[in-house]
């Protein structure tokens, strides 16, 4: 599985360093570090819908807030 965040300056603002630190945090306590391939892209170009993040090819917007969350569903309950 691959999953990309947005580290463009507008997911920047938004939060997407601590998105990134909370995904690594979470692929690492499930111990998924061999099936989810974690990585940085620059704009998305949907700027306006908060951290970029796609799972596959598919996009989901993600907040720090919202990262365990996103996790446990769209991620962990898939692999």
């Amino acid at each position: 599985m691959k999953v990309t965040v947005c580290i463009g300056s507008s997911c920047h603002i938004k939060g997407s360093r601590k998105v990134v630190e909370g995904l690594q945090y979470c692929i690492n306590e499930a111990n998924l570090g061999d099936k989810v391939e974690l990585g940085g892209t620059f704009c998305m170009g949907k700027c306006q819908q908060g951290v970029c993040v796609t799972v596959d090819d598919k996009f989901f917007s993600v907040t720090p807030d919202t990262v365990n969350e996103f996790f446990e569903k769209e991620i962990k309950a898939r692999v």
